[in-house]
C-alpha cells in the first residue's frame, strides 16, 4: 500500500474517575465534552456525600431555617399573623416545624439531583459503575459491583483522576450511635426537632448547624474549643455571628474542649475538659474530616499522601504520580464542593492537553450558610496585620444601607481590602444575607486585578445590599496615595 493513502489511526484517550461527588462529577464531564472513553466508579450514587449527605440537604435546611426566620421577624415590617380565637378574639399563632417532612423534602431533593447529574453524565457519554473501586498501579481500577463484593470489573485508563472525598471524622470518646450522638450525615433521620441540641465543634459545619437549629427553634449549646467561633476566620465577621447567636438564644461556651459524650436514659451528658458537665437530647460532632483514602491502593500506585491521608497535588491537581490526579476533600488543597469541581476540570484539561490555568488558593471565594452569611475571597485583614500583603482595609456597616433598613436587616457588613499604591483589590469579606451571591463582584475584581476606582464605577441598582460595595469602593478612592 501507498504510504500516502495510509491512515493513521490515534487511539481515544480513556479516562477513570473514581468517585462521583462535584470534583468527579465535573472531571468525566468535561473528560467527555473532550472526546474522551470516560468511566466513572461511584459507590453511593452520582453526586456523592457532597449531595446526598452532605452540602445539598444541609444547605436545603438551612434555606428552610431562614424561611422561619423571615416570618417570626415579619412582625418586626408590619406583617403580623393573627387566628380567631373564641368570640372572635385574634390570637397570635406560633410557628411549628415538621422536622419529619423537613427531612424528608432534603432527602428527596438530594436524591433528583443525584439523578439529574446521573441523567447529564450519560447524554454525556459517560460510562457509570456503581461499586467500591480500588487503583490498581498506574492505569487500572479495579471495581466490586457484585453483592458481597463478589463480581469485579477492571477499568483499563491513560489518565485516573481520584475523588473520593472524605467522612465526618469520629472520635472514640463521643462514638456516633445515629441516634443521640449524630454526625452531620445522619441529622436527617430525626423525626422530631431536638429539645437540646449539643455541637461539639464551632469551625464552618459545627457553626452552620447551630444557626439553622436555634433558627428552626431548637435550644442549642456551641461548645468552642476556641476563643471565638470560626477559628481563622474574620474577627469582625466571627463577633457579628456571636452576637447574633447569643441574641438568639443559644449558649456559646468558648474555650472548652469536648472531653467525651455519654448517653443516658433520655439523652446526652458532654463532659468537658475542666470538668463541667452539658446535659441535651442530642449531640452533633462537628470535629472535622478524614479523607476517604485508605485501603484503596493509592500507596501501591506510588502515590504520595500527608500524614493526615490527604492526597497531595500541585496546582493543576496533578499527584506524584505523572497520570494520576486527585481533586476534592482528599486532598490538601482546600475541602470546597466549588474547588472540587474547578480541581476535577483542571485536572481533564491539563492530561488532555486542553489550556489550563492553575488554581491559586488566594481567588477562592468561600462562603458559610449561617445567618448571617459570611462571604471571603482573597487576602484577608489579618494577612494585611501580618505583613503577608500590603493593602489597606475598609469597612462599611450594612445597617447604613438603604435597601438593608427597607429589610429590617441590622446585622452585617462589607470590607474591602486594597493594595497599597495601586489601588488594586485584593481581598473581601462581605457578612449579610446572601452574602454568598453578594461576594461575586469582589471575586471578580480579585480574579480580574480591578482597583477600588474601576469598581466604584460599576453602576449598581438603587435601593440594593450590592451597592454597599460600590460605597466602600468610593469611600477607598484614595487610597492609591496611601491616604488611610
Amino acid at each position: 500500500m501507498d504510504s500516502m493513502s495510509s491512515t493513521t489511526f490515534e487511539r481515544t484517550q480513556r479516562v477513570a474517575v473514581l468517585g462521583g461527588g462535584p470534583g468527579g462529577y465535573e472531571a468525566a464531564l468535561a473528560a467527555a465534552q473532550l472526546g474522551a472513553e470516560v468511566t466513572l466508579v461511584e459507590r453511593v450514587g452520582v453526586g456523592g456525600s457532597a449531595v446526598l449527605t452532605d452540602v445539598v440537604p444541609s444547605k436545603s435546611l438551612i434555606a428552610t431555617a431562614d424561611a422561619a426566620v423571615a416570618i417570626s421577624e415579619a412582625s418586626d415590617l408590619g406583617v403580623q399573623f393573627y387566628a380567631k380565637g373564641e368570640h372572635g378574639k385574634p390570637l397570635k399563632p406560633e410557628i411549628a416545624i415538621n422536622l419529619a417532612a423537613v427531612n424528608k423534602r432534603l432527602i428527596a431533593l438530594a436524591g433528583q439531583q443525584s439523578e439529574d447529574m446521573r441523567s447529564t453524565l450519560l447524554d454525556a457519554g459517560v460510562r457509570i459503575l456503581s461499586g467500591h473501586g480500588r487503583i490498581e498501579g498506574a492505569n487500572a481500577i479495579v471495581v466490586s459491583t457484585g453483592q458481597g463484593g463478589t463480581d469485579f470489573d477492571r477499568v483499563e485508563a491513560d489518565t485516573i483522576v481520584v475523588a473520593v472525598g472524605a467522612s465526618p471524622r469520629e472520635l472514640d470518646s463521643a462514638k456516633p450511635d445515629g441516634k443521640r450522638i449524630l454526625t452531620w450525615t445522619q441529622l436527617y433521620d430525626m423525626k422530631a426537632l431536638p429539645e437540646h441540641l449539643i455541637v461539639v465543634g464551632s469551625g464552618v459545619t459545627g457553626a452552620e448547624f447551630a444557626s439553622a437549629y436555634m433558627n428552626l427553634g431548637a435550644k442549642v449549646t456551641l461548645v468552642s474549643s476556641r476563643e471565638q467561633v470560626l477559628p481563622g476566620e474574620d474577627q469582625d465577621a466571627a463577633r457579628v455571628l456571636e452576637k447574633v447567636f447569643k441574641r438568639g438564644g443559644m449558649q456559646v461556651l468558648s474555650k472548652a474542649r469536648a472531653d467525651r459524650v455519654e448517653v443516658t436514659k433520655d439523652g446526652v451528658t458532654v463532659t468537658l475538659s475542666d470538668g463541667r458537665t452539658v446535659d441535651g437530647s442530642h449531640c452533633l460532632m462537628a470535629v472535622g474530616s478524614i479523607p476517604n483514602t485508605a485501603g484503596i491502593g493509592l500507596e501501591d500506585a506510588g502515590v504520595e499522601l500527608t500524614e493526615s491521608g490527604h492526597v497531595r497535588v500541585n496546582k493543576v491537581a496533578r499527584t506524584s504520580v505523572p497520570n494520576i490526579y486527585a481533586v476534592g476533600d482528599c486532598t490538601n488543597f482546600f475541602p470546597l464542593a466549588s474547588v472540587a469541581s474547578m480541581q476535577g476540570r483542571t485536572a481533564v484539561f491539563h492530561a488532555l492537553g486542553d489550556i489550563v490555568i492553575p488554581l491559586e488558593q488566594i481567588k477562592i471565594t468561600s462562603n458559610i450558610f449561617t445567618a448571617p452569611e459570611i462571604a471571603t475571597v482573597g487576602f484577608s485583614e489579618k494577612d494585611v496585620e501580618d505583613g503577608v500583603a500590603d493593602g489597606l482595609v475598609y469597612k462599611l456597616p450594612l445597617a447604613a444601607n438603604p435597601r438593608a433598613k427597607m429589610m429590617g436587616i441590622k446585622d452585617g457588613f462589607v470590607k474591602l481590602i486594597a493594595r497599597k499604591g495601586s489601588g488594586t483589590v485584593i481581598g473581601g469579606v462581605i457578612v449579610a444575607p446572601k452574602a454568598s451571591e453578594l461576594i461575586y463582584p469582589i471575586a471578580v475584581a480579585v480574579e480580574r486585578r480591578l482597583t477600588v476606582d474601576q469598581v466604584s464605577r460599576v453602576f449598581a441598582a438603587y435601593p440594593s445590599l450590592s451597592s454597599s460595595i460600590t460605597d466602600a469602593s468610593r469611600a477607598m478612592h484614595l487610597v492609591n496615595a496611601n491616604i488611610t
